[in-house]
């Protein structure tokens, strides 16, 4: 079982990026999927959920109209689109695959929002 998540870097308030997570090794088509972040000295906080299918999505507050969350089932991978980020923002994201017992998570990827 892997997730891999790619595509943090550092960028400017109002910026945006798209982060990917690559999953392999689990029937990904039948997992809850969610992004999930962790600020320095901070509790890791959920971001937002996508169904299986991905017909609905559900984003945290503080994100809500900023990031919308895809997944695409043929390639096994899901999609955090980020934008008008904040320095607020600023954190380690990481990727959540969820169905009953099974929870697995990736290695995270660090987002930087800095002028």
């Amino acid at each position: 079982v892997q997730l891999v998540e790619s595509g943090g870097g550092l960028v400017q308030p109002g910026g945006s990026l798209r982060l990917s997570c690559a999953a392999s090794g689990f029937a990904f088509s039948s997992y809850i999927m969610r992004w999930y972040r962790q600020a320095p000295e901070k509790e890791r906080e959920w971001v937002a959920v996508i169904n299986t299918g991905g017909s609905t999505t559900y984003y945290a507050d503080s994100v809500q109209g900023r990031f919308t969350l895809s997944r695409d089932n043929a390639k096994n991978m899901v999609f955090l689109e980020m934008n008008s980020l904040k320095p607020e923002d600023t954190a380690v994201y990481y990727c959540n695959a969820w169905l009953s017992r099974n929870d697995y998570w990736g290695q995270g990827t660090q987002v930087t929002v800095s002028s």
